[in-house]
């Protein structure tokens, strides 16, 4: 069957899947969690003049009607209608950007934008001057600081030596620190270093804090630490592969200490990851913050939006989900306002799609099966590949340049609470957890509060009579980490961009022995992965997530305690 035979007998079955008769719960849509309903308040629902505060129905059809409307769509329409339908059921979820500013006189609706610095006084200032337009709109920005020479090195024009990669970092993760856009976005940027800069072993280390700092920053979540507000990630390449194992390469000795060195940071203080880019992606060395969306040339944009797999009855009406969530993404790249002018040009070029996925965990929770490979997740990830198809397809139609790659998998931290499920491919987090998060107070100054959460997957898993001690969460799979990094393998084969996945570990892992065993598990996979992150639960002060009894949150959900209210534990103070 044609790409063209599939797109139309898929428009034909799509009333299949009405609210009315989908195999899947399809419930009010203005029904949340507590937890859910502070995140859709407090960062994407609008507020009239009055003071009024959006529904999420009417959230929907703002962006739905917005969004949808740059490529001629109106309500009647099957593709409009079918979108909102999927939006308001929360089966498919616009990145935040949409949610927050489709509408608005200025609707920068890309979630992140991905930049390369370059080695000069003006590509420096050009770099500050990006990063500082990208963060006031809302999007995170990744750079690439590999093209910036090495500190010591000769500056010819001006005299002196070179500061290096690292100080540039530091002044565009300051940047960051005061930019906070809309009054509560926190904002989000990565850098990146090839494994052969010369700067690699300062850089490795460069999240080194003082027991110091760490000691204050556990008192004081808010409190500013050294590249506090950056990921940081090695770039690894076919070079580095092909040197690692092979003792007569000119750089095996580098590529030995590199991956052994960053390994050591990694399980002790949970930076740096790796970022991979090899074979028919060399070159993508350029990352959004969260990692997922790659790219080679600078000034390009990620536009992201993601399926519940959780709320998903079919594959038939994932058939559907993929098709319409890949319009509605299409449909972002005219719509969109952009942070800077030269972003215009590299988005028509590409025009990146980042149709991901959420709720694969709980989908597995659903069907008694354990985390990890599974033969009818299979045919369901055979289904989102058809991406490509109606990218292809709906391009053509409306005249545009066909999207070069279409599928990554967000983090979906904030869009995973608002559609009650489980992030990306993660698996539950715990079943019980205390999150802490920023928001603004009338007098301008950021405040820390938080809120105990009983994870929605689990819930839902003992409202149908199961019992919350036999849920797989990160905890219990940190235990048996190579479960989670041979998932991520396998799904990666599906995704044409990354996959934002952070593994879980018990605690830090500062034993050789430990990090040997570790370290050679990982070099089996890491060439199948596009990147990898660790967390060791404790290795950084106020961490923002922390797991709590099922017993504690269960009385307290929907309680707000502003950090350090210890008296409030029991609920009395909270607002």
């Amino acid at each position: 069957m044609s790409a063209a035979e599939v797109l139309t007998e898929t428009k034909e079955t799509s009333h299949l899947h009405d609210a009315t008769d989908t195999d899947t719960e399809a419930p009010d849509p203005d029904q949340f969690s507590a937890w859910a309903e502070t995140q859709f308040r407090a960062k994407y629902a609008m507020r009239d003049e009055a003071g009024a505060v959006e529904t999420w129905r009417e959230t929907a059809h703002r962006v739905v009607s917005n969004v949808m409307g740059a490529l001629g769509y109106s309500p009647g329409d099957e593709e409009f209608d079918g979108v909102l339908r999927l939006v308001e059921q929360r089966k498919f979820l616009p990145g935040g950007r949409y949610l927050y500013a489709s509408g608005r006189p200025l609707h920068q609706t890309q979630n992140c934008l991905l930049l390369r610095a370059d080695d000069s006084r003006e590509g420096w200032s050009d770099l500050m001057r990006k990063a500082g337009m990208a963060l006031m709109t809302g999007a995170g920005i990744g750079v690439d600081y590999s093209d910036v020479r090495a500190s010591g090195q000769p500056i010819h024009k001006t005299g002196g030596l070179a500061s290096g990669p690292i100080a540039l970092m530091k002044i565009v993760n300051e940047i960051g620190r005061n930019v906070m856009q809309g009054g509560s976005r926190r904002s989000a940027i990565w850098a990146g270093l090839s494994w052969k800069h010369d700067d690699v072993m300062d850089f490795i280390r460069v999240k080194d804090w003082s027991e110091d700092v760490r000691s204050i920053k556990e008192r004081d979540f808010n409190f500013g630490a050294p590249m506090d507000m950056t990921n940081v990630s090695v770039i690894l390449d076919d070079e580095f592969f092909e040197a690692f194992g092979n003792e007569d390469h000119i750089r095996h000795k580098l590529a030995q200490a590199v991956y052994w060195g960053t390994l050591d940071r990694m399980l002790t203080t949970a930076e740096p990851g790796f970022s991979v880019d090899t074979g028919g992606n060399a070159g993508e060395t350029l990352r959004n913050a969260c990692t997922e969306v790659t790219s080679a040339d600078g000034d390009d944009i990620c536009n992201l939006g993601s399926i519940n797999l959780s709320r998903i009855g079919d594959k038939d009406e994932m058939r559907e989900a993929v098709r319409l969530g890949t319009l509605f993404l299409l449909a972002g790249t005219v719509y969109s306002h952009l942070p800077y002018e030269e972003v215009h040009a590299v988005r028509s070029k590409n025009r990146r799609l980042g149709l991901g996925l959420m709720g694969v965990a709980e989908w597995l929770v659903m069907r008694g099966k354990p985390y990890g490979p599974d033969g009818e997740l299979a045919e369901w990830l055979e289904v989102y590949e058809e991406a490509d198809l109606y990218a292809r397809e709906y391009a053509g139609e409306h005249g545009l340049t066909v999207p070069v790659k279409t599928r990554a998998i967000a983090p979906t931290g904030t869009i995973g609470i608002i559609a009650e499920t489980t992030t990306g491919i993660e698996p539950v987090f715990c079943v019980a957890y205390k999150r802490r998060y920023k928001t603004a107070k009338s007098d301008g100054n950021d405040v820390t509060q938080f809120q105990y959460v009983i994870d929605p997957a689990a819930e839902r898993h003992v409202a149908r009579g199961g019992d919350p001690a036999d849920i797989e969460d990160a905890y219990s799979l940190s235990l048996d980490v190579e479960r989670r990094v041979a998932f991520q393998a396998w799904v990666q084969r599906y995704v044409d961009h990354g996959i934002s996945s952070t593994i879980n570990l018990p605690h830090p892992l500062t034993d050789g022995r430990d990090q040997r065993d570790f370290g050679d598990m990982l070099i089996r996979y890491l060439p199948r992965l596009r990147g990898i992150t660790v967390y060791p639960d404790g290795a950084r002060g106020g961490q923002p997530l922390s797991v709590v009894p099922y017993e504690v949150a269960l009385g307290q959900t929907g309680v707000v305690f502003e950090e350090n209210e210890e008296s409030c534990v029991g609920g009395v103070c909270g607002s």
